[in-house]
C-alpha cells in the first residue's frame, strides 16, 4: 500500500459498522426518505435511485444505510440471493417506515444462502411487503425467513411493523417475531397480514418473548393483529423432543392480540414423537388480552401423544376468546383450553360460538372441546356446536374435563355424537365449581355422560346425581334431536359448516338467558347473524 499506511486506515476506520454510501440523492420522495431499486439488469456502481439506474446485487444493497422513509424495490419477477439485515443503525419511524418491497408486477423473489432472508435487530418502523422469501438447507435447519428480534438490556417497545403480502417457505421459521431474555425490549402495534407461510420446520408464524413470571406478569409484544394468514405443510423437527414443533400460527408474550380469518392446515405431521408436547394449529401462550377469531384450523397433527389439535389458549393465558372459528379433522382437540402451570395466570377465557367436527381424530384423552390444568379459574364455554364420531377404536367425547378447574360454566353448546359420550370429566365436579346450564345432548348411539368414577345414561339422572342442568330450581338442557343436516357425515371442508344449523328448535329448546346470568353473549353468531332475546343453544341460530 502507497499513500497511506495501512495503519492509518485501520485507524479512520475503527468503530465505524460499514462506509458512507457511495452515491449522493439528488432529492427525497413523497414519503420523505429516498427509494432504491436493485435490478438483475443493473451495476452496483448505479446509484440506485431510479429504474433506470438501479443496483444489482442483494449484498451490496446490504451495504446501504437507511433512514427514516426510505424504500428498498426489488425488481418483481426477479430471483435475488443473499439476505438483508437491518440494525440499530438502521431506523425507520411509525409516521416513515423503511419499506422493503417489490416493484413491477407480481413479486421479487429473496433466495436466502444459509442465513435469514430479512432480519431486523433492536430497530422497528419497518414495512416488508409483495416479496417471496425462499430458504434454502442451511436456513431450513437453522433460520427464520422474516426475523424481527429485539434484545437491548433497557429497551423499550420498538414501534410499527408490517409484514404484508409475503410467501414464505422452507426456513426453520417463516415470520418470527422475538424478543431476548434479560430484557424489557419488544414490538408494539405489529400487524402480519395476506401472508403465506408454509412447509417451514419449526413454525410457520411465531412471537414469543423472556420467560413467563406470574408474579410480576411482563409481555415481550403489544398489540399484535394477524389477518388472512394461510400456515399449511409446516410440518416440525423429528429431533426436536424437548419443546414442540410444527405449530401454523402461535403467539407467545403478547398484550392485546388478534388472529382474524386465519387459516391452519395440514401441519405438525413430522415433530417429534419423543416430545412431551406437540403442536396445533392456532394458538397463544404467555399472554394477555387475545382475540382468535373467524378463523380455520384442520388436518393438524401430532408426532407425539399430545396436542395436534385446531385451537388453543394455553399456559399463563389471561382474558382471551376463541371465537366463530372453525375447526375439524385435527388429531388432537379442536378447542383447548390448558395450564401445566400451577400459579393462577390460567384465567378469565371464554371459548364461543365456534364450530367442532371429527376432532381428537388419534386420541381418545382429548375430545371436540378439552379444559384441564391446573388452578384454571373462570373459563366460560358457550354457544358452540360439536358434532363427534369415533373414529375406529378412538372414541373421544364432545367435551372433555379433567381436574383443576375454578368457576367454569358450560351453557348453551350442542353436543353431538354417534355413540362416543357426550360429556366426559376425571372429576365428579360440584356446580359450585364447574356448572353445566342449557346444553343439547344428542346421540344416534348410546347416551353417555361419564362423571368422576361414574357413568350415566339418561339426562335426568345426569341432574338428580350431580346437580347439574339446573338453575334455580328449573331444570334445563335438553336431549332432543337439533337435526344437524351434517350431523351423520363428518365435516371435511368449509362448506361443511353450513350443514351445522339446527333445524329443528326442540333441539335447542333448553337454553338459558346468559344476559340474565351477567354474560354478554355478543352481538352475532358463527354465520355473522345478529342475536336477538335469548338466543338458541348451538353456534349458529336455528333456521326459520
Amino acid at each position: 500500500m502507497t499513500g497511506v499506511s495501512a495503519a492509518l486506515v485501520g485507524l479512520l476506520l475503527s468503530g465505524c459498522e460499514a462506509l458512507p454510501k457511495p452515491y449522493a440523492p439528488p432529492g427525497k420522495n413523497s414519503g420523505g426518505g429516498y427509494t432504491y431499486y436493485v435490478s438483475p439488469d443493473g451495476d452496483d456502481g448505479n446509484d440506485g435511485l431510479s429504474p433506470a439506474r438501479p443496483w444489482r446485487s442483494l449484498a451490496h444493497a446490504d451495504d446501504a444505510r437507511f433512514r427514516p422513509g426510505d424504500r428498498l424495490l426489488l425488481k418483481a419477477g426477479a430471483r435475488f440471493r443473499g439476505e438483508l439485515t437491518l440494525g440499530e443503525k438502521d431506523a425507520g419511524s411509525a409516521g416513515e417506515p423503511v419499506k422493503i418491497e417489490s416493484y413491477g408486477r407480481g413479486r421479487a423473489t429473496i433466495a436466502s444462502t444459509g442465513g435469514t432472508a430479512i432480519s431486523v435487530h433492536n430497530t422497528s418502523g419497518v414495512e416488508i411487503r409483495d416479496l417471496n422469501l425462499v430458504g434454502d438447507r442451511a436456513s431450513f435447519r437453522k433460520k427464520p425467513g422474516i426475523n424481527f428480534f429485539a434484545d437491548a438490556p433497557d429497551g423499550g417497545k420498538l414501534e410499527h411493523v408490517i409484514v404484508s403480502g409475503v410467501e414464505v417457505s422452507h426456513f426453520r421459521a417463516g415470520i418470527s417475531i422475538g424478543a431476548g431474555k434479560g430484557t424489557t425490549s419488544g414490538f408494539r402495534d405489529v400487524r402480519i397480514s395476506d401472508a403465506t407461510v408454509r412447509d417451514n420446520k419449526d413454525a410457520g408464524l411465531s412471537t414469543y418473548g423472556p420467560d413467563f413470571d406470574a408474579r410480576d406478569p411482563a409481555y415481550a409484544h403489544e398489540r399484535v393483529t394477524v389477518s388472512r394468514v394461510r400456515a399449511f405443510g409446516n410440518d416440525g423437527d423429528p429431533a426436536a423432543h424437548g419443546r414442540n414443533t410444527g405449530s401454523g400460527i402461535v403467539l407467545g408474550s403478547v398484550h392485546g392480540g388478534r388472529v382474524q380469518r386465519a387459516i391452519a392446515h395440514d401441519n405438525g405431521s413430522r415433530s417429534s414423537a419423543r416430545a412431551v408436547e406437540g403442536p396445533e394449529g392456532i394458538w397463544t401462550y404467555d399472554s394477555t388480552r387475545m382475540v382468535i377469531e373467524n378463523s380455520v384450523s384442520y388436518a393438524n397433527h401430532t408426532g407425539s401423544r399430545s396436542d395436534g389439535g385446531g385451537f388453543g389458549l394455553d399456559n399463563n393465558v389471561s382474558s382471551s376468546v376463541l371465537q366463530y372459528n372453525l375447526s375439524y379433522r385435527n388429531d388432537g382437540p379442536g378447542y383447548l383450553v390448558y395450564s401445566a402451570a400451577d400459579n393462577g395466570a390460567q384465567k378469565d377465557n371464554t371459548v364461543r360460538f365456534n364450530l367442532s367436527g371429527s376432532d381428537s381424530r388419534k386420541f381418545s384423552l382429548y375430545g371436540a372441546i378439552v379444559a384441564y390444568g391446573r388452578r384454571i379459574k373462570n373459563v366460560d364455554i358457550y354457544h358452540n356446536t360439536v358434532v363427534q364420531a369415533a373414529n375406529g377404536a378412538v372414541r373421544p367425547p364432545a367435551i372433555r374435563l379433567q381436574e383443576g378447574l375454578r368457576d367454569a360454566t358450560v351453557r348453551n353448546n350442542i353436543f353431538v355424537t354417534d355413540g362416543v359420550p357426550l360429556v366426559a370429566s376425571s372429576a365428579a365436579y360440584k356446580p359450585t365449581a364447574v356448572r353445566f346450564q342449557g346444553n343439547s345432548y344428542f346421540s344416534s348411539g348410546e347416551w353417555t355422560v361419564e362423571w368422576g368414577a361414574g357413568s350415566y345414561d339418561g339426562l335426568s339422572g345426569w341432574r338428580m346425581g350431580t346437580g347439574q342442568e339446573i338453575l334455580g330450581s328449573i331444570a334445563t338442557g335438553t336431549t332432543e334431536d337439533p337435526c344437524l343436516p351434517g350431523a351423520a357425515a363428518p365435516v371435511t371442508s368449509v362448506s361443511g359448516a353450513a350443514r351445522m344449523v339446527p333445524t329443528c328448535a326442540a333441539g335447542v329448546a333448553g337454553a338459558v338467558d346468559l344476559e340474565a346470568l351477567g354474560v354478554d353473549p355478543g352481538p352475532v353468531d358463527y354465520f355473522g347473524d345478529r342475536l336477538s332475546g335469548s338466543p338458541s343453544a348451538g353456534a349458529a341460530q336455528p333456521e326459520p
